[in-house]
């Protein structure tokens, strides 16, 4: 039976014609969580599904300016494909773009069969099988912060550049009602939004997804993501995620609330008669991810420009700790136990690939589970004080080598996985090095 005359292809395809949509956006994160994409029209489908799309592998390793890093199975096998087909099980129409549905593409290796080594999504769904073989199913719950930017002659502003804004709504802070457009088409393009406000700095929001299954959070912080940026664009604005994009502002984070249930379907986090109400898997977990916090900083954290977001007095972590409804400190217990019983890891920024975002805390987290260890005892008061707890690296050439160094979690997120994104962000240390910047201009050049 061909493609064309599978019942599930045919129903997907009439259903979208009835509704009026003629192309399907087949849609898949890069190695940093970019969308990567290809327009298919509705009569081409089948063809899609079941031949796939071909994809130079060498997508996953080319950086923002355009340059592909000679990262293994890339340059040196001879710039070889990869096949993406479309998951039909993801496909929702575009509320903004008429005509138009989009899915989420499955990649794999042409020649195997088998996911492509550097596919984001893949590797979480390597983690989540580890879980499920301890017999925990995690759930997750993200945050995401941005900043949005109008362009002017001068170059790029905050839009608006209303300070003192935070934790507000409506046109004080939000003049284009930017926010209340952007929450009517997530909502309608059913990703799992339930609010969202103006953040601390100005023209920085914040907008939160509900908590679901590991995979699908991630799925719909990609999605969320691929949105907010392209909704923007059609009002002329840049949405941003970059870790920090101006100096005398702070960062944005991608927070992560994260529990598990166990086989009963009960959250295993929660125990009324363990230590601060959290039981031993709580804990241990909490443990794994402190232990593996340096590595961790590679993946949440994975830009030159994340590590300017850090720092003492931020709000963002600096060391390497954890507390009990303390937004100071890196992983922070909020105060909910019962079915609600979970742990914040404030670690990451905006920046971070939804995918490995997850995928690594998980692993980190599972690690501590296994280990059964325990983890130091919690901060208290403000964080910051370095007597107290270890320092987070302070770069990300410093946060590649834990992540190399730290073998457990490496080995557990997969060795052909970490070796191609070692390869591929040291290429962007090592540039960044080259680079002279305005700072060094304006700070040497009429003096020295």
């Amino acid at each position: 039976m061909s493609a064309h005359d599978k019942p599930d292809i045919r129903r997907h395809m009439e259903r979208l014609t009835a509704e009026g949509v003629d192309v399907v956006r087949v849609t898949y994160p890069d190695l940093i969580g970019t969308d990567r994409a290809r327009d298919v029209l509705v009569d081409h489908l089948p063809a899609a599904c079941e031949h796939g799309l071909a994809f130079c592998r060498a997508v996953y390793h080319t950086t923002p300016q355009g340059d592909v890093v000679p990262v293994a199975g890339g340059l040196d096998a001879g710039l070889p494909d990869v096949t993406v087909r479309p998951d039909l099980s993801t496909l929702t129409a575009l509320p903004w773009e008429p005509g138009v549905a989009t899915c989420l593409g499955e990649v794999t290796d042409p020649a195997t069969g088998a996911p492509a080594p550097e596919s984001p999504r893949d590797l979480l769904r390597t983690v989540l099988a580890h879980c499920a073989e301890q017999g925990l199913r995690p759930i997750v719950g993200p945050e995401l912060e941005y900043f949005l930017l109008e362009q002017t002659a001068a170059g790029w502003r905050r839009h608006p550049g209303t300070t003192g804004a935070v934790y507000t709504a409506g046109l004080r802070a939000d003049p284009s009602n930017h926010l209340l457009r952007t929450l009517r088409h997530l909502r309608d393009l059913g990703i799992g939004v339930i609010t969202g406000n103006h953040e601390f700095d100005g023209g920085q929001y914040e907008i939160n997804l509900t908590h679901s299954d590991a995979l699908d959070a991630a799925d719909r912080s990609f999605r969320f993501k691929a949105a907010v940026k392209e909704l923007a664009r059609r009002d002329g604005l840049l949405a941003t995620f970059m870790a920090k994009p101006f100096g005398d502002a702070g960062g944005s984070g991608f927070h992560l609330h994260l529990s598990c249930d166990d086989a009963e379907g009960r959250n295993a986090f929660d125990d009324p008669a363990g230590a601060h109400g959290l039981s031993a898997v709580a804990r241990h977990a909490i443990a794994g991810i402190v232990a593996h916090a340096p590595a961790l900083a590679a993946l949440l954290n994975p830009t030159v420009n994340s590590y300017k977001r850090f720092g003492p007095d931020t709000l963002a972590p600096w060391l390497i700790d954890w507390g009990l409804d303390n937004r100071s400190a890196m992983v922070r217990i909020p105060p909910e136990r019962g079915a609600g019983a979970r742990l914040e890891l404030r670690l990451g920024d905006a920046s971070a690939n939804p995918y490995l975002a997850i995928a690594a805390t998980l692993a980190a987290a599972l690690l501590g589970i296994r280990a059964g260890e325990e983890p130091p005892p919690p901060l208290e008061g403000y964080g910051y004080d370095t007597a107290r707890s270890a320092l987070l690296p302070t770069d990300l050439s410093a946060a590649l080598d834990a992540l190399e160094a730290d073998t457990d979690l490496a080995d557990l997120l997969g060795k052909d996985f970490t070796t191609s994104y070692l390869t591929y962000k040291r290429n962007e240390v090592e540039r960044f090095q080259r680079h002279v910047t305005d700072w060094e201009f304006t700070e040497y050049a009429y003096h020295l």
